[in-house]
């Protein structure tokens, strides 16, 4: 049973379409945004905690989009590629 798990979460990964960008918050603070990826098919709260661990900030996810604090725009397309996402499939702002 775990095998179709994995089958199942590595065709979830092939099928979406992420987008990072930057957003500007409070006193001038950067946050970086992931969006595009279905909540019901990847675990965003495994994910979340994988890139702030490698990237070494904080951050949440919340309304099926992770926030990071800063801008990670350079790392964070190979961290998902490294955590099974296509590179043609993540879309850099």
């Amino acid at each position: 049973m775990p095998k179709e798990l994995e089958i199942d979460s590595a065709l979830a990964k092939e099928e979406q379409r992420i987008k990072v960008r930057i957003e500007k918050r409070r006193y001038g603070k950067l946050t970086t945004i992931i969006e595009g990826i279905d909540p019901k098919a990847i675990d965003l709260k495994a994910l979340t905690k994988y890139l702030k661990s490698k990237i070494a900030c904080g951050g949440t996810f919340k309304e099926n989009r992770i926030e990071l604090q800063g801008d990670h725009r350079k790392r964070i397309k190979q961290l998902l590629v490294d955590y099974g996402f296509k590179e043609d499939q993540i879309e850099v702002d």
